[in-house]
């Protein structure tokens, strides 16, 4: 029920109010989604009758309490295109919202943007996980899923599947952490090659102990390897995949998928880019921003065209709907590496290719940070064969998430350079 809260609502509430109700408990709910969150967000906009509280802003109150309990089903962390189509589906029911300005100019474009930049990613996390997680399985869950195991393919030796870092370039290879001896401020700058100075972010507090780091990422290094590893699938005849988390890194990985989307259809984009530049094409929102902006225009076939002769003489892409022709390059959200890598791994290391049958894969994992844990299981595949799930073991999850740690810190201190500088 990931990212599907309202079906997770329906199936679990009922049994947590049954549980609960024994002990004289009362569960309430609090609507969080994405619809909720967007209206919450631009009550000027609506009417009395439509307006709603923050429920978001009320919870993460909540959460800083002692006596607080708050059962946190899968939320949405939206992509701008399901942002766009959420915002366009509430307008149709009446709700008078501003449009989503994909290139705001204005200053009230610029404010409704970042008021919606608040709704977007991982927007729910860093306010409710004000402490850190625990997550294991419990004996009774765990021996239940030995006894009524899931589907799990066999590996062969000669499985083409392998996961493609980049090995110089990226965030892993540059970061640099520090540890804050007393409580400070920072803020962050870009200095031009010129000398010009402009202020990315504002001073910020650090805390006595805290640890902050920082860390690049070369487009034109992550262009060349993405380039390479086409050529490296092309030649050994396996699908291309790529695998991100644009939810949760919601300024860097849009980013890198846009690369890898402007590398594999670089023909396509050096013939089109005025036309793309004209129409306000971002990769960051996929192939789908392609399709979406060019729909109309009286090159729309001519691109669709183009775009369709791109993969058939590029590697097979991996399929995130073989039936609707919906790649893994379609929508940065459509891929989430986290639940995508372990499917293709219960898959025999293989994705689905566009006639819907099971291919050995490329994986494009371009940071190193989190690809090797992916590298060593499917090595491991390779050599010992599938998982048994009737024996192995779990693994307790503990994460660092308190006060917009790790990950979660990093929503408002992301940067692209506009130009070369520091």
């Amino acid at each position: 029920t990931d990212e599907a809260p309202m079906l997770a609502t329906y199936s679990l509430l009922p049994i947590v109010q049954a549980f609960t109700a024994s002990a004289g408990i009362d569960v309430e709910t609090r609507d969080i989604s994405l619809a909720g969150r967007i209206l919450a967000t631009f009550p000027e906009y609506l009417k009395d009758d439509q307006k709603i509280g923050d429920a978001l802003a009320e919870l993460g109150a909540l959460a800083t309490t002692p006596e607080a309990n708050i059962i946190k089903l899968p939320n949405i962390s939206a992509s701008i295109p399901q942002l766009v189509d959420a915002i366009t589906e509430l307008q149709s029911q009446g709700f008078a919202l501003p449009n989503y300005p994909d290139n705001a100019q204005t200053d009230e474009d610029k404010a409704i943007k970042a008021k919606y930049a608040k709704v977007l990613g991982s927007a729910v996390n860093p306010v409710l996980r004000e402490g850190n997680s625990d997550r294991r399985a419990p004996k009774a869950v765990k021996n239940y899923a030995k006894q009524n195991p899931h589907s799990m393919g066999k590996w062969s030796a000669d499985s083409k599947t392998k996961v493609a870092s980049m090995t110089e370039g990226d965030f892993y290879g540059s970061e640099k952490s520090t540890t804050i001896a007393e409580a400070a401020q920072f803020k962050i700058e870009f200095v031009a090659e010129d000398g010009a100075v402009t202020e990315l972010k504002g001073l910020s507090p650090l805390k006595a102990g805290e640890v902050i780091d920082s860390s690049t990422l070369s487009l034109s290094a992550l262009k060349t390897f993405v380039a390479k590893e086409i050529e490296a699938a092309k030649a050994a005849g396996v699908l291309l995949s790529a695998h991100l988390k644009a939810t949760m890194m919601k300024v860097s990985d849009p980013i890198i998928f846009g690369a890898i989307v402007e590398v594999y259809f670089a023909d396509v984009f050096a013939k089109y880019a005025d036309l793309f530049k004209e129409l306000n094409v971002d990769t960051r929102n996929g192939l789908g921003d392609v399709y979406a902006k060019i729909a109309g225009n009286a090159k729309q076939a001519e691109v669709e065209a183009a775009i369709a002769a791109a993969i058939e003489n590029g590697p097979a892409l991996a399929m995130v709907n073989s039936d609707k022709g919906i790649t893994n390059l379609h929508v940065p959200s459509d891929v989430i590496v986290d639940a995508s890598m372990p499917a293709m791994i219960r898959t025999s290391g293989q994705m689905w290719n566009k006639e819907g049958k099971p291919e050995d894969t490329i994986a494009l994992i371009p940071d190193r940070s989190y690809a090797g844990v992916y590298t060593a299981t499917i090595e491991d595949c390779k050599v010992h064969g599938a998982f048994d799930v009737t024996t192995m073991g779990s693994v307790p999850n503990v994460g660092l998430m308190a006060q917009k740690a790790e990950e979660y810190g990093s929503h408002d201190k992301t940067f692209q350079a506009t130009a070369n500088g520091t």
